[in-house]
């Protein structure tokens, strides 16, 4: 089996065109940590996208490159960790189609978010198998590399569970010379702050509400000025309450201490209107947006898409040795 110095994580993200402070908040923040202390596997999951859009491909590609120009100016690293491309890396089909020999349908159709979706995207026909089998395929992206850990927020819990029973599953039936191949990865919980879009809700595209990392200052003062704040603060001299606020939401996250004292005091005493506490949570997320936008603009499209095809040759390498293992446990010819 792998011996690596340090321990390993794998995560994932479809592409879905480029990202925001909610997928930079939510996932790409913590990534960037973990890069200097674990041995990574981030890939761009772009068989996942046709789990619920195989009917239009046609921005897939475009996507893949805005993901790895947005990944790279949050910080990662390809000299620190592997950035890769799922589709580039065939062994996860292979494993996959393995995995569907043995998983019982009721353990798929269990999983909430089956339902969830099928009743929520009413204008998309979800009833395929790919839909079905896409925590499947999530098990097969994960058990791959044989990692410790798989960074999730709360809601993902779920999954990786159920890749650890696959896992068992799989070890039950297979081994070689006694040893199970597979290990049980554990959930590595990420830290996922409340983070609003301008309407008040959960920052989402499909809500039209984000605040892209690519935005411009000037785009991101004026989404902020239309962003909806304490219900019942209706006058300028009205006091308010912050905990109540989702600007006051997002001074929490991105503003300094000193900067959310400020706030509350100003908020509460009607001393600040809700113009310039908007307007000092531009100033902040301008600060976190700034740098990554300076280091996304260090690389092209070409480039990117550089790293992710040497990325992919690197994961390829390290699948290849879990399917041997894999094989060798089936008793099946050895690819």
């Amino acid at each position: 089996m792998t011996n690596i110095s340090r321990p390993s994580v794998l995560s994932g993200m479809r592409p879905t065109g480029k990202l925001h402070l909610g997928n930079y908040m939510g996932a790409l923040a913590n990534w960037v940590k973990l890069q200097d202390d674990y041995e990574c596997y981030f890939f761009i999951a772009d068989w996942h996208a046709l789990t619920t859009d195989y009917a239009d491909t046609s921005q897939v590609k475009a996507n893949i490159g805005e993901v790895a120009l947005d990944w790279l100016g949050a910080g990662l690293d390809p000299e620190k960790c592997i950035l890769f491309l799922q589709s580039k890396v065939l062994e996860h089909a292979k494993l996959h189609l393995l995995f569907s020999m043995i998983t019982p349908i009721s353990w798929l159709e269990r999983v909430p978010t089956y339902k969830e979706q099928q009743e929520n995207l009413t204008g998309k026909d979800l009833t395929t198998y790919g839909f079905l089998g896409y925590p499947l395929l999530q098990a097969a992206d994960i058990l791959l590399y044989q990692p410790q850990f798989v960074p999730v927020g709360q809601d993902q819990v779920v999954h990786v569970e159920l890749t650890r029973e696959i896992a068992r599953r799989f070890n039950q039936f297979y081994k070689i010379g006694g040893n199970e191949v597979l290990p049980e990865p554990k959930v590595l919980l990420t830290p996922s702050p409340k983070l609003p879009g301008t309407d008040g809700r959960k920052m989402s595209k499909s809500y039209g509400n984000t605040i892209m990392l690519t935005d411009t200052e000037t785009e991101v003062r004026q989404k902020l000025k239309t962003m909806v704040t304490d219900p019942a603060r209706v006058r300028r001299t009205d006091a308010g309450d912050p905990d109540k606020c989702p600007v006051g939401d997002l001074h929490k996250v991105f503003s300094t201490p000193e900067k959310l004292d400020e706030v509350y005091a100003g908020c509460r005493s009607a001393g600040i209107g809700c113009i310039q506490c908007k307007g000092w949570a531009a100033d902040s997320l301008v600060q976190i947006l700034g740098p990554i936008q300076g280091r996304r603009a260090g690389y092209t499209a070409k480039q990117a898409l550089e790293i992710i095809e040497a990325g992919s040759v690197r994961a390829q390498q390290r699948a290849a040795q879990t399917m041997r293992e894999v094989d060798a446990a089936m008793q099946m010819p050895i690819g």
